[in-house]
């Protein structure tokens, strides 16, 4: 329950990124500084916070262990994770990007066979590769049905290139991000807390941010004053706390995919919360009856969702199969 609990906590604060992305877009900013200066700016106060706590040290040598391998899963799970979030929202409303997203409750279980585990068997040491839950599949249907509406009351409002552009890149970042969050927490095995793990993910993605800031720097100048406060406010609320959080929440959980399902499922939080943010601070927002029924269906399956899968006792023969020995 605690971890369900920080989850929902979690989505409240990333929520926040949906709504500023789409004020900044609005604007006029550019998604290449709104994807960079979030990142650019979550370093300084990940480097403070970590080194107030006196980890800094097990960081660096966790990061030395494997420095490939964190630059590339931290490049999945935060690069092609947040760019194409920011690249959305110059071309649907905040609560669409924001229940879109909501397909990284089935993407998180779709990529379960992408892991596998050591097991101590009379037969000896064996490595075994999990499997997709199917149980919990099941509800996650409804989430699928409830994005589909959204999508469609969308697709007859706007035109075909406006309605990929905004729909695509977030299918991306819904398999990106459960992969990148979970290939870090197999490789740190316990070893980081939540605050380590989101730093040396900012660090080890930085190259990519930094080339986004250099080539917008160049093609089009500095961002705005305004886009540059946003962005700290992005930072602090969703890229920091809201991160922090939700890796805590998937750290409670960890070693068990059925709880791991549910966490993950409390971000469907973010479509309530984002929306009413929407409906508040950006003028001429509206819902059609299909989107918000669309809506309902998702918060509906997000419910059901978490229900089953913690009623559900995960077993070996449900979770893995072998795959060497």
């Amino acid at each position: 329950m605690k971890a369900i609990l920080i989850g929902i906590l979690a989505s409240f604060f990333f929520a926040v990124t949906f709504v500023v992305n789409k004020l900044m877009s609005d604007a006029g900013g550019s998604w290449l500084w709104s994807a960079s200066l979030r990142y650019l700016f979550m370093l300084p106060i990940l480097l403070i916070l970590v080194a107030a706590r006196g980890r800094q040290r097990t960081l660096w040598s966790e990061m030395r262990r494997h420095p490939w391998q964190w630059v590339w899963w931290s490049f999945v799970g935060f690069g092609l994770f947040y760019a194409p979030l920011c690249f959305s929202a110059a071309y649907s409303p905040a609560w669409l990007v924001a229940g879109t997203w909501q397909f990284t409750i089935i993407a998180g279980s779709l990529v379960v066979p992408l892991f596998r585990e050591t097991r101590l068997t009379p037969q000896g040491v064996i490595h075994v590769r999990r499997r997709i839950p199917m149980k919990g599949m099941g509800m996650s249907l409804i989430i699928l049905v409830g994005i589909a509406a959204m999508e469609w009351s969308q697709s007859t409002r706007v035109p075909l290139s406006s309605f990929l552009f905004g729909t695509i890149p977030i299918l991306l970042a819904t398999f990106a991000y459960p992969l990148g969050n979970r290939k870090m927490m197999e490789l740190c095995e316990g070893r980081l807390d939540a605050y380590q793990r989101t730093l040396g993910m900012t660090i080890a993605s930085l190259p990519l941010w930094l080339i986004l800031a250099i080539y917008e720097t160049c093609a089009h100048g500095l961002p705005s004053v305004n886009q540059t406060l946003q962005s700290v406010v992005v930072a602090v609320f969703s890229g920091v706390i809201a991160t922090v959080l939700f890796f805590t929440a998937t750290d409670l959980a960890k070693g068990n995919v059925h709880q791991l399902a549910v966490v993950e499922a409390t971000q469907s939080g973010e479509v309530v919360f984002t929306l009413i943010g929407e409906l508040l601070l950006i003028p001429g927002t509206s819902i059609s009856v299909g989107g918000f029924v669309g809506l309902a269906m998702v918060i509906l399956g997000m419910i059901l969702h978490s229900l089953l899968s913690s009623r559900t006792k995960s077993s070996p023969h449900d979770e893995a199969i072998e795959v060497s020995s």
